[in-house]
């Protein structure tokens, strides 16, 4: 099982940071991904992170390429 952090892409539609339609960063572990939607099956928590907040969970990834879902399920 993975730890995800998902948090609001403010820099999106940026060089390198998705179109204006990708407001979600989902982090995997370390890994970070964007995403226009997100589907969290799994109970979440809200969790600081510096200045930030972000919404937390465990689980596993799927990714939805056609739609830009992250899927995240037990």
């Amino acid at each position: 099982m993975n730890k995800y952090r998902i948090r609001f892409n403010k820099s999106r539609g940026m060089t390198g940071r998705g179109t204006l339609d990708h407001v979600w960063r989902v982090f995997e572990n370390e890994k970070e991904y964007l995403f226009k939607h997100v589907k969290i099956n799994v109970p979440s928590w809200s969790e600081p992170d510096m200045a930030d907040w972000n919404i937390v969970c465990e689980g596993n990834m799927t990714i939805d390429r056609e739609t830009s879902t992250a899927i995240i399920d037990k």
